[in-house]
């Protein structure tokens, strides 16, 4: 497995994620899924939340939220939340949520680690809780190999796929963002899960599948059992 790696101005994670490119980007509808997944004014956990993209809007629903990420250059970009600096795998909080939150695809990685981030989400998932994630879907494994492909989203961010490899069940990808004069750069692999692997991984950690709440899969719910 390639590491992630990323380039471009301030300051990088090691995930590969570019700090001030994240703070510039709007949500995409991410809060309206969540908001509408969990009850009203459920206390969300949302691990890898970085800069608060879809934390803060959360807040706004009405949520009371927390924060977690291993970046905590990251996290002081929304000081005013409540936030923990570790990594997925290994927090443990001495209470639970209403609703956890694994959203930014981070469950498409190699299956140990996939199993050590459900862990961790059923760890801190009350017993009639609601786990929310966000997947990339196996439609996005058959048309993300098209390059080079360039969108425009909202605040003047273009983003280009300057390659894609596909060697299932993985898909190589290397992105570059630009806004304005700045460019960043970030390449990483994600793991496609098919239903059967997907239903059986959550079931280890404590989990059983709920529903798809998108028409193209790419979100969905567990509950524990």
């Amino acid at each position: 497995m390639n590491h992630p790696a990323g380039t471009g101005p301030g300051v990088i994670t090691n995930d590969g994620c570019a700090v001030d490119f994240y703070a510039l980007l709007p949500s995409f509808g991410e809060p309206e899924i969540v908001h509408a997944a969990v009850a009203p004014g459920a206390s969300i956990l949302e691990l890898g939340c970085g800069t608060g993209r879809i934390l803060r809007p959360l807040a706004a629903l009405g949520h009371s939220v927390a924060g977690a990420d291993d970046s905590a250059d990251m996290l002081a970009r929304i000081p005013d939340l409540p936030t923990v600096c570790s990594p997925i795998q290994t927090l443990r909080l001495d209470r639970t949520f209403d609703a956890v939150l694994l959203a930014s695809t981070m469950v498409n990685v190699d299956p140990a680690l996939r199993h050590a981030f459900l862990t961790t989400v059923r760890h801190h998932l009350g017993g009639d809780g609601v786990a929310v994630f966000q997947q990339n879907p196996p439609s996005w494994f058959e048309t993300s190999g098209q390059v080079p492909r360039v969108r425009d989203a909202p605040g003047g961010i273009r983003r280009i796929i300057r390659s894609a490899r596909r060697e299932p069940p993985r898909m190589f990808v290397e992105i570059e963002y630009q806004v304005g004069d700045r460019v960043w750069t970030h390449s990483w692999d994600s793991y496609e899960i098919g239903d059967e692997e997907l239903a059986s991984d959550l079931a280890s950690a404590g989990l059983a599948f709920g529903e798809w709440r998108t028409d193209d899969h790419s979100w969905f719910t567990a509950r524990p059992f």
